[in-house]
């Protein structure tokens, strides 16, 4: 039941084939790094391919922001593997259009050509995916950098060192708040309970989810 939601979700939005590898590597499979900052410390470099996507998406969401549409509520993201022509979900996440606080453009999705110190939860930047994976990785960074969260993407993605032992791609959309989820029952869907429902999709039908928060509760209820 939950594998074929999945797979219908994957096809509607041709998630297998428009999903583009995360990381740059070399031809061995071993993740490339940059400098970044005044200190110049290493972090995992995401491929030209990624920042393209998210660069996509995130400009979709800030010219609906501009135009005063609101028709997005935030980017969908999926980092996952491909296999047997099908997408194995590692990592559910979103990156909303709205701040927290003042509810207005969230600083996640602004200004991302030129920062990418955040860039939609994909950032280089501490609190992070990419900046918190590289303290975990990488040499150079102050053991305080290093969370049980990201110690454990360390210890699942890669094998030695930067080495993946697999090939990890992403996913990832704007989401209208008017599309139907995974169920045409709900009707039209938030991205936060889209978030949701997807995570107890995905942790029904993978023992490899990354997903953290809310995943048991999620799972009991879908």
């Amino acid at each position: 039941m939950k594998q074929e939601i999945w797979d219908k979700f994957c096809d509607r939005f041709n998630v297998f084939d428009l999903a583009v590898p995360l990381f740059e590597t070399d031809p061995d499979g071993h993740v490339e790094s940059k400098p970044i900052g005044k200190d110049g410390r290493h972090v995992l470099k995401r491929s030209e391919e990624c920042d393209r996507l998210i660069l996509n998406v995130t400009d979709q969401l800030v010219n609906d922001w501009n135009r005063k549409e609101h028709q997005f509520d935030g980017m969908l993201y999926v980092m996952g593997w491909k296999q047997q022509g099908k997408f194995k979900p590692l990592y559910i996440g979103k990156s909303e259009s709205l701040g927290k606080g003042d509810r207005n453009l969230s600083a996640n999705i602004k200004n991302l050509h030129t920062d990418k110190t955040k860039f939609a939860r994909w950032g280089d930047g501490y609190s992070y995916h990419i900046g918190d994976l590289s303290a975990c990785v990488l040499p150079g960074h102050d053991e305080t950098k290093r969370t049980s969260k990201y110690q454990a993407w360390a210890e699942f993605l890669f094998d030695a060192g930067t080495h993946l032992r697999h090939p990890i791609y992403i996913w990832a959309g704007a989401w209208n708040s008017a599309e139907t989820g995974v169920w045409d029952e709900y009707g039209p869907t938030s991205l936060a309970f889209l978030e949701y429902l997807l995570i107890g999709v995905a942790g029904g039908i993978s023992d490899s989810l990354l997903n953290r928060e809310g995943i048991g509760r999620a799972r009991n209820q879908i």
